[in-house]
């Protein structure tokens, strides 16, 4: 069995300017161009002293005071990767010559009407636009997209994000205390994900949860997706399990009519230090019972998954991809799929008492 699951890499050079020097850049963002051979150009911040301790520890050439003067100082095929929080993507969108390239931090805003007017300024401007939507490009999803587009699992009837650990929310002080904290800017990259295989759903139902002694928007949620009668797809994150990590889980499971997929998610337990990543699989064999195999896999989610939203556009904009897979037009979905989970959460459930 030949399971292809690395990212395709760009032909042409085409050096990366970033906007912003948060942690992700430090953890995330370099050390993935790094080890792809990506040139990064330059780096610019609001607070210029974060620009320049980033430029000196990652061998960054340029540091720029600001985006106006990114822009005027960068090579004619720059891209351009921002990094900062919603509230600032069109004001740093609005400065970006026509026609750029330009990979944008999740989430594409803080709710479904900001995501459409960030997709309205990408297309008024004529940007080569991608949302960094990583999980879609991570080796163990890369991995089990091919062997189901093998055909291998069969019919998919079920598919399930199981997330039971202990977040430390205090590492990301910028998010901790946003309205819209754990669908927005954690399950987001599930739904997103999910939509990747499966398109839209049609409907969603969900609830999402604060814990009674912090002081946090939300913390685990409960999602549905529908899909039909036979599609069953759920995500269940529950950041809150602080009793150690014999019973924490975080995995990925796809059930089909001739096996099953299961990869465990190892970044989010033990974070930010994490776990091993695994993957397995079992196939039916006639006459046989099925037998889980083990599957050895290069590159996790932080920071290798980096290099394929990043290469896609890259391969997108010179022309040797034919589809630019997290594009603002199509992550445009997954935020109007976070907008039914809060619709739906504020809305709540059928009550019992009204029933007779």
């Amino acid at each position: 069995m030949t399971v292809t699951y690395k990212p395709l890499l760009p032909e042409t050079e085409q050096p990366i300017i970033i906007i912003g020097a948060s942690g992700i850049v430090k953890d995330a963002h370099l050390p993935a161009y790094k080890m792809a051979g990506f040139k990064v150009f330059g780096i610019t911040n609001r607070t210029m002293s974060k620009a320049h301790d980033m430029a000196k520890a990652h061998n960054i050439p340029n540091v720029f005071k600001n985006v106006a003067e990114a822009v005027k100082h960068a090579p004619n095929n720059a891209v351009y990767d921002i990094t900062v929080l919603p509230d600032q993507y069109i004001e740093i969108l609005e400065q970006l010559p026509d026609g750029a390239a330009v990979l944008i931090q999740k989430p594409m805003g803080n709710d479904y009407k900001q995501a459409k007017e960030i997709v309205a300024v990408c297309e008024r401007k004529n940007l080569v636009a991608a949302i960094n939507f990583q999980l879609r490009f991570a080796s163990f999803v890369s991995a089990a997209r091919n062997m189901i587009d093998q055909g291998l699992i069969g019919d998919l009837y079920d598919l399930e994000f199981k997330v039971t650990v202990n977040t430390p929310w205090e590492l990301f002080p910028v998010i901790k205390q946003h309205p819209r904290l754990e669908i927005l800017f954690h399950s987001v990259h599930y739904i997103d994900c999910i939509r990747s295989f499966l398109g839209n759903p049609k409907a969603v139902m969900a609830k999402t949860w604060k814990h009674p002694l912090k002081d946090l928007s939300s913390c685990r949620s409960t999602i549905i997706l529908d899909y039909g009668d036979t599609l069953s797809v759920k995500i269940n994150t529950n950041h809150d399990h602080n009793f150690g990590q014999k019973h924490e889980e975080s995995y990925i499971k796809w059930e089909g009519t001739k096996g099953a997929i299961i990869a465990k998610m190892g970044l989010l337990m033990n974070y930010p230090e994490g776990l091993p990543d695994a993957f397995e699989y079992a196939i039916a064999q006639e006459g046989k019972a099925y037998e889980w195999k083990m599957l050895n896999l290069e590159g996790s989610w932080f920071p290798e998954a980096f290099v394929g939203t990043m290469s896609n556009l890259m391969r997108f904009k010179e022309g040797s991809d034919k589809v630019l897979h997290a594009s603002v037009q199509d992550v445009l979905n997954t935020m109007k799929v976070v907008e039914a989970c809060y619709i739906s959460n504020n809305n709540g459930g059928v009550e019992i008492e009204d029933l007779n």
